[in-house]
């Protein structure tokens, strides 16, 4: 659950960005932000995250860019922004060898679960398969941008389906694997 928390700025960015606007939408999302960052830094066992960094300085800079340059972005068009941001804060997450997930799931479990040879593997695909629901839906807001006939359910539909394929995975495929090492190891 506490990983989804930090997709809260997301949901707060969605809300806003419609009725205040696209600068008080990313200056809320980065103060909420900031906040969970917060959290996690003065909460005993919590550790802070590269997802909430990420997102930190995702929803911060791009508020602050449209302030200093004036720049009006569509909707569809900072929504682009925002979550071609957030694919690349997932994918530079695996390139350091710190897939997001892997921090979120040592703090629901114990520290000999850390050093198992599958792990950090499992956090690495769990966390691929995140990459790719954001990779969908930025080729959906792609489209949406640039072809502006198609309807908006299109690019909702997409979005939808992305995360919550990606929760179900979340939820799936530890367990799966976990089935799979134990017949081995008992096999």
């Amino acid at each position: 659950m506490s990983m989804l928390l930090a997709f809260a700025p997301f949901i707060v960015f969605a809300l806003f960005d419609r009725l205040p606007g696209v600068v008080p939408a990313l200056s809320a999302a980065a103060a909420l932000s900031a906040v969970l960052l917060l959290r996690d830094w003065l909460t005993p066992k919590r550790t802070v995250k590269v997802l909430e960094i990420g997102t930190v300085l995702l929803f911060g800079g791009l508020a602050v860019f449209a302030l200093a340059t004036h720049t009006e972005w569509s909707l569809l068009g900072v929504r682009l922004r925002v979550d071609a941001g957030l694919l690349l804060v997932v994918l530079a997450s695996m390139a350091i060898g710190q897939p997001f997930t892997l921090q979120y799931a040592k703090e629901q479990t114990p520290p000999e679960v850390w050093v198992l040879p599958g792990f950090k593997l499992v956090n690495m695909v769990i966390t691929a398969a995140w990459a790719v629901a954001f990779a969908l839906m930025v080729l959906a807001d792609v489209a949406m941008v640039y072809l502006p006939s198609l309807p908006l359910w299109v690019g909702i539909a997409v979005t939808v389906a992305a995360i919550v394929g990606a929760i179900r995975f979340t939820q799936w495929y530890p367990e799966h694997m976990r089935a799979r090492f134990e017949a081995a190891a008992g096999g």
